[in-house]
């Protein structure tokens, strides 16, 4: 069984920024991007390196590459809910488009880049694809006249995937079937609708073998660094409903003592049915 989980940024990064695995990173390119979009050849740009990691040189696991046309793409997995994720996503299509162009170069040399986001949380509000593609496009018309045509941006949004197996049709239904669910896939008996897929056997099989121990080490910490983060995040709103609800409830206490006031009830009865301090109950009768 599979016991690396590869929406976990640092194993996805091995997995599908590695010079190896060119292949898998291509694969799962071409499930997303449209048929005039496919790649045949990458270029990774920054590939995968465990002592640049370590070193703190590779703080964000995004993967970039280049395409044999020259197309730029940036691939990123987010396990961690973001709802600001769209503007990241917009900065780091910006910084890539920037990065093509060096000193003297002209405007004009500057290449599509796509940016594809593969999210493991619910982002995109009332709705339930789970592929979602966005472009320049003109307003007027609602038409993509390619006159911008520099830019484009995917989400996959994981968590909104609800398919079995006898309903996969696609690439891209094998590759998030895979990514939803490599911790029940076995490499010696895998589904008959993804073992028709090279690219996805070959995945099933790397994520169960590709860490030496050092790796697994780091992995491991970088799984605790992200439950941690999850586990404050979840600290951080139940304390939050905790608060709400109090406040709630002194508010409509507040509501019952003024409105007993209003009768003419004794501050002792109304203390007695909020549970409100006669004190507080009598700062509520001095402001009337």
């Amino acid at each position: 069984m599979c016991k690396i989980n590869p929406r976990v940024d640092f194993a996805f990064k091995k997995l599908f920024g590695s010079e190896e695995n060119k292949d898998l990173l291509m694969s799962l390119i071409n499930a997303i991007v449209s048929e005039d979009e496919q790649v045949v050849e990458v270029e990774l740009k920054n590939p995968y390196n465990l002592a640049d990691y370590q070193a703190g040189k590779m703080s964000i696991l995004d993967i970039k590459a280049k395409s044999g046309s020259g197309r730029w793409f940036n691939v990123e997995m987010q396990i961690s809910e973001d709802y600001n994720f769209d503007k990241r996503a917009i900065y780091y299509w910006a910084k890539l488009v920037t990065e093509q162009l060096s000193e003297g170069m002209m405007f004009k040399e500057l290449k599509k880049t796509i940016s594809i986001n593969i999210l493991d949380f619910n982002f995109i509000p009332n709705n339930q694809e789970v592929h979602n593609c966005y472009k320049i496009i003109n307003t007027a018309t609602g038409k993509d006249d390619r006159l911008h045509d520099i830019f484009e941006l995917h989400y996959v949004e994981l968590r909104k995937f609800t398919k079995e197996y006898h309903q996969i049709n696609s690439a891209l239904d094998r590759w998030t079937t895979f990514l939803t669910k490599a911790d029940k896939l076995d490499k010696n008996d895998v589904p008959k609708e993804l073992a028709s897929d090279l690219a996805i056997v070959k995945a099933i099989t790397a994520v169960d073998r590709m860490f030496d121990e050092e790796e697994r080490l780091t992995y491991e910490i970088r799984m605790q660094s992200l439950a941690d983060v999850e586990s404050k995040i979840a600290s951080a709103e139940e304390k939050g409903l905790e608060q709400g609800r109090e406040e709630g409830i002194h508010q409509a206490s507040k509501a019952i003592a003024l409105n007993m006031l209003n009768k003419d009830i004794d501050i002792e009865t109304i203390s007695e049915v909020t549970g409100l301090a006669e004190s507080v109950v009598e700062t509520f009768l001095a402001s009337k």
